[in-house]
């Protein structure tokens, strides 16, 4: 493509401009051959490459009724031939081509590796240059508020520090093979329900700590080539054409030069949308081409920002094709090979009474496998990003083939219909259980019930999964439990299984990652990345959900997730961070490279690690931080850093993880700014939110800051602020001809007791002669006539 970006845009005419600006069909860019401009393909998803040639490669045009029909429709099949079986004829899913289903991201995360991720990232990359794509669709950050989510299976956690870093490394990865990230979808889309209608009400200091901050910081690490605006509203303005989002913090904030485009269908006033910052609308439509060409004629779209967003878009073409790399073929054994490790990394072992894992063909030769799930696994969520599996590992092949002749098993269904329970499959199944050592039962929640457009309806697993494992308890002691679900559940039935698996959906290679761990052959290393409730009703969001009159406020505020469990104490099922090993781990020797820093320092925060088991493993390593006290409401602890670290069995390391002082701001609302409050912190370290055995103190120095006072703050207030306080001091000085000193001392003594405002405070109790514009003139150190 010709990179004098300038000329071709003075070349081209409004309408072409336009089209530009607009998708061509629904998964390519325009094709504008008279300008040397050539398109490119764009294509879900978060998790794996979704390639429908019939889209893509033919003529078909899809109306947004079929859309909405192909992104509802479930889409956990076992093969590519079972998907178009299950997807129907005309199912968008059963014409895609067969690519890698990693891991979705709900799995990803709990792996804590940031350098795996990356390769994630590379192989999707060789995926879509294989493929031809330019543009993957992804990742997706958005906060898990809410286990309820529809979509929450393809976000990474309920913490931001985690969403970026793991979204960082893929997009890294990614990007790095030549292909665009759109990173997504920017913000707040933290529910399905009712998506494209409801407000999104929060706070501000909520919205930039929490709902902002995963975005930020996974835009500060890796520059994703693009991101998409979500289908919602945002405190009232629709965000494909929030110029507060796509311009003010986006751009001017956070110094983002990439492209900006529309969800599908997800731009409700293109004029407004381009005006805010929305460069690409997808994608293609007739209304917005032509509201935009009429708002260009009519003058009230200038020009000027068309060709910037002409400019964005070229740069953008520009980079995708030079990326180009047809000759890649991608290697689908190998990409194979890194979802079962991704898998095996991400799986998080939540329960293991009396080390009944790993098997041992000592205590535990017979072996009952039972569920569906062993058998048509379980791997992914339903909607657009939904990915046909190249290979797919069923749990009870790999089963029988790790067992070999040291084990002896055997297999029942137990309850065939998700819907309803089969009484003599109930009865083979608990025949089996009770002639066995051991019982690994597969359960998971609906097929289907995750996805875009709907949220869950509970946190239930399958009613008939319940059930098989409580009469598979009654006979059989011993019972381990493979759980699959897009995100938390809640389990009264926790108490029937000695050990318990969460697999979230763990992609293709799960089948091998569950047996290899049941086995022995790999250490559990996965950790939560959300918390797990008692129940529904102790969910931070549960009052507020799913809103009213299309409104959905966000009511707890900063406090989503494990900071909502710490603030209320409250002890949930699972913490974040949570996650059992077969060998033990122990932090000691906590050590600061500095106790005292100013706001531009990076503390050093050093510790052993060591396993004291008997097998390698490894360890998640977290440290958070506690704010001193201060002018407003923080958390009792966040996470700032993370790492996984391998170590052999009788091994310690030394470990050292960098805070910047930086990341310890919080928004100040009445100043409209980020700050670090000044005091002593405390980082706490360990493996889990509620595991923090090593504790240390360190001091920062550095300006305090403060809202400006007005006459009507409390005398306290002023008090709080050591230079307006000694100018009112002076000026009560002057105006009394009282020593300044005595003046200090009467203010201090009676602001217990002087409730009402500084005027009436120092006018009527203290009968000065005080005008309010020369009051506020001295509290805001400005001179007065």
């Amino acid at each position: 493509m010709n990179r004098d970006f300038t000329s071709i845009i003075t070349a081209m005419s409004a309408e072409e401009k336009v089209a530009l600006l607009t998708g061509s069909g629904l998964w390519r860019t325009a094709n504008l051959p008279q300008h040397g401009i050539r398109d490119i393909v764009m294509t879900d998803g978060t998790y794996g490459v979704r390639y429908s040639s019939a889209q893509i490669d033919g003529s078909e045009k899809w109306s947004m009724d079929d859309f909405i029909s192909v992104i509802t429709q479930t889409a956990n099949q076992a093969s590519a031939e079972e998907s178009a079986a299950k997807g129907g004829s005309e199912a968008l899913f059963s014409a895609s081509l067969p690519a890698t289903c990693f891991p979705n991201g709900s799995s990803l995360a709990c792996s804590w590796d940031s350098e795996l991720v990356y390769q994630m990232g590379q192989a999707l990359g060789r995926e879509c240059q294989h493929m031809g794509v330019g543009i993957l669709l992804g990742p997706g950050i958005n906060i898990r508020r809410t286990p309820l989510a529809g979509r929450g299976y393809e976000y990474y956690a309920e913490d931001p520090v985690v969403s970026g870093d793991i979204a960082a490394a893929l997009i890294n990865g990614l990007q790095d093979e030549g292909v665009g990230a759109s990173l997504k979808h920017f913000v707040a889309n933290n529910s399905e329900y009712r998506r494209t209608e409801m407000d999104s009400i929060i706070e501000e200091r909520a919205l930039r700590e929490i709902y902002l901050a995963g975005f930020q910081r996974a835009i500060a690490k890796s520059q994703p080539w693009t991101v998409m605006s979500s289908y919602n509203r945002l405190n009232g303005v629709q965000t494909s054409q929030d110029p507060f989002l796509l311009t003010q913090v986006l751009r001017e904030e956070w110094g983002y030069d990439g492209l900006v485009m529309s969800d599908w269908y997800g731009v409700k006033d293109r004029p407004a949308s381009l005006l805010a910052g929305n460069d690409l609308a997808m994608p293609e439509t007739r209304r917005d081409k032509q509201t935009l060409l009429a708002a260009i004629e009519e003058g009230t779209v200038p020009m000027a920002v068309v060709d910037r967003a002409c400019l964005r878009m070229l740069t953008l073409l520009d980079k995708v094709h030079r990326h180009r790399r047809p000759d890649v073929q991608a290697d689908f054994p190998a990409h194979h090979a890194l979802s079962q490790q991704l898998a095996a990394e991400s799986i998080v072992l939540l329960k293991n009474e009396h080390d009944l894992l790993p098997l041992r063909a000592e205590k535990t030769r017979r072996i009952a496998v039972l569920g569906k799930p062993a058998q048509e696994p379980v791997i992914q969520g339903s909607g657009c990003a939904t990915t046909v599996p190249y290979l797919l590992d069923r749990p009870l092949d790999e089963i029988f083939d790790l067992a070999g002749d040291d084990f002896s098993v055997s297999w029942a269904v137990g309850a065939p219909d998700d819907v309803h329970s089969d009484e003599a499959a109930l009865a083979q199944a608990k025949a089996v259980a009770q002639e066995a050592d051991v019982a690994v039962i597969f359960v998971s929640t609906a097929v289907g019930e995750d996805g875009e457009n709907g949220d869950r309806q509970d946190l239930n697993i399958l009613a008939v999964h319940e059930r098989l494992i409580r009469e598979v308890a009654s006979v059989q002691p011993n019972v381990v439990v493979v759980l699959a679900n897009s995100d938390a559940v809640v389990m009264p039935w926790l108490g029937e299984c000695k050990a318990l698996l969460e697999t979230f959906f763990a992609g293709q290679g799960m089948g091998r990652a569950v047996a290899e761990i049941l086995f022995g052959l790999r250490n559990p290393s996965g950790k939560l990345t959300v918390t797990v409730p008692n129940t529904l009703e102790e969910t931070p969001a549960w009052l507020h959900y799913p809103g009213e009159n299309l409104r959905h406020h966000y009511g707890e505020g900063l406090f989503v997730g494990y900071r909502y469990y710490d603030k209320r104490r409250l002890t949930p099922l699972f913490p974040f961070g949570f996650g059992l090993s077969y060998t033990q781990f122990t932090y000691a020797n906590l050590t600061l490279e500095a106790t005292r820093l100013g706001a531009e320092d990076t503390l050093a925060v050093s510790f052993d690690l060591s396993n004291v088991g008997q097998i390698d493993g490894k360890e998640v390593v977290q440290l958070y931080v506690s704010a001193p006290q201060g002018e407003l409401i923080r958390e009792v602890r966040a996470l700032k850093a993370f790492d996984k670290i391998a170590l052999a069995a009788g091994e310690t390391r030394r470990v050292t993880l960098r805070l910047p002082v930086a990341e310890l701001a919080c928004y100040h609302p009445g100043l409209a700014d980020w700050l670090v409050t000044p005091g002593t912190w405390q980082v706490q370290i360990g493996g889990s939110s509620r595991d923090l055995p090593l504790q240390a103190e360190f001091t920062v120095d550095c300006p305090a800051r403060h809202v400006p006072l007005r006459d009507d703050n409390s005398l306290q207030q002023l008090i709080q602020q050591p230079e307006a306080f000694a100018r009112v001091v002076q000026l009560i000085s002057d105006k009394s001809h009282l020593p300044a000193d005595r003046v200090r001392e009467k203010l201090i003594r009676l602001a217990p007791d002087l409730f009402c405002g500084l005027l009436i405070a120092l006018t009527e109790f203290l009968a000065l002669d005080i005008e309010r514009d020369e009051l506020n003139a001295v509290l805001a150190g400005r001179p007065y006539p």
